[in-house]
């Protein structure tokens, strides 16, 4: 290709992923890259929001995505997702939300906060007293046997989604992701293989559903019609007799007549966790690198609403040709902004480079790598680098990280649940 049609090919590609987004809530975000939920381990004992994390976001914010979503925060502080999480009950820490939600929009983009409870899917470490749709257990041996939740329970979590996003708006937090993804409660609720209730919020596709949609009422009676609400949602479970595609689309056309804002669309659970793909993108094809692209293809048929893909991005050409094709609004990156947090700008600006990603990430013993899940805790120890105002090292020993990270949040932990 001669540089005068390839300066023309990246110009188009530039121009794709900068094209501003008008939302049905009325709400623009600036462009087509979104920067997607990562659990950030990095709250205070009290589970709000560190100055570490404010500069992590704005390091973010500066790095050029017009949309950044928050790694999950808690609805309820008796059910942990991970060590670090940030909880939120009510506006008790609302200076720290505020510096948080400040930092990261200082580039004109939006922060949304990603609210989530994690059911049964909360290791025993840091929960004793897990909850589910079902008393069903996950095949996991680190978490224990879940109760089954009562009505009266599903109704205040219902009502704690709301509050929690009634004060990420009133913190100054530009929208809300509901997580229905990776085996959450949502994501739980949802799959016929984890929620086997008798009641109104199980059975058929359409009380499996009800959770969520209560959910996503209540936080609009919080947040009102002109606050963008979004869902993160799998496109399935990847599990025998859990979510299907089939369900999956029928719940996002249902979410889209209800008036969703944005559809990020991902995968898998902790079972089976397509969410965290070891795909190696060896060429730039839409296939090889865009894990979930040919559902949102799918999806596309049945939606109009914006939607969003998470999941092996790594070169421009191949995410212009995302949006250009018309099957999703916006490009969702996770661990490329992690050891390039100015990925986004460099493509914005037409820079035609893939972006750094570390393939190779283990201590070369596969039980231990499932164990410490490997890949994740070195990448979240990354963000406790750059929250803390340095680089983050690429060339770091998986094992290295995988201490630092215990040392930092793992035994205050350990010890929180024993006092």
């Amino acid at each position: 290709m001669d540089t005068q049609k390839n300066n023309k090919v990246i110009h188009l590609q530039s121009s794709l992923l900068s094209k501003p987004l008008l939302l049905p809530c009325g709400v623009i975000v600036n462009n087509r890259i979104l920067k997607s939920a990562m659990s950030e381990a990095m709250a205070s004992k009290h589970h709000a929001p560190t100055k570490q994390m404010a500069h992590l976001y704005k390091v973010w914010a500066n790095g050029g995505a017009g949309l950044l979503v928050t790694g999950n925060v808690m609805v309820d502080s008796r059910h942990l997702g991970e060590p670090g999480n940030v909880v939120v009950e009510d506006e008790k820490y609302l200076v720290e939300l505020s510096r948080w939600a400040q930092a990261g929009k200082v580039n004109s983009n939006h922060i949304w906060m990603q609210i989530n409870h994690p059911g049964k899917q909360s290791q025993s470490l840091w929960n004793k007293n897990p909850v589910a749709p079902s008393s069903i257990p996950l095949a996991l041996k680190s978490f224990k046997i879940p109760r089954a939740l009562s009505i009266d329970e599903i109704l205040d979590i219902i009502k704690r989604f709301g509050k929690t996003a009634g004060v990420a708006k009133r913190a100054g937090f530009t929208g809300i992701q509901i997580h229905g993804a990776h085996g959450y409660l949502v994501s739980q609720f949802l799959s016929p293989r984890h929620n086997h209730r008798s009641d109104e919020f199980g059975g058929s596709l359409e009380n499996r559903l009800r959770f969520l949609t209560e959910i996503y009422k209540e936080i609009r009676h919080e947040v009102g019609q002109n606050f963008p609400v979004s869902v993160k949602i799998n496109s399935s479970d990847f599990q025998k007799g859990g979510f299907t595609e089939y369900e999956s689309l029928t719940v996002i056309k249902r979410l889209s007549e209800m008036g969703i804002d944005l559809i990020e669309i991902s995968g898998g659970n902790y079972e089976a966790p397509a969410m965290m793909s070891q795909k190696k993108a060896t060429t730039s094809t839409k296939r090889r690198e865009a894990y979930f692209l040919r559902f949102a293809e799918k999806a596309r048929n049945c939606t109009n609403t914006p939607l969003a893909v998470t999941g092996g991005f790594r070169s421009p050409q191949v995410m212009a040709e995302a949006i250009e094709s018309g099957a999703i609004d916006f490009i969702g990156l996770a661990r490329p902004l992690v050891l390039d947090p100015d990925f986004p700008s460099r493509i914005l600006a037409g820079d035609n480079e893939r972006s750094i990603v570390n393939p190779d990430i283990s201590t070369g013993i596969k039980t231990l790598d499932r164990a410490l899940m490997i890949r994740l805790t070195w990448y979240t120890y990354q963000l406790s680098v750059i929250g803390s105002g340095k680089t983050p090292n690429p060339h770091l020993h998986p094992l290295l990280a995988a201490i630092r990270l215990f040392l930092k949040t793992g035994w205050q932990n350990f010890i929180r649940t024993r006092v």
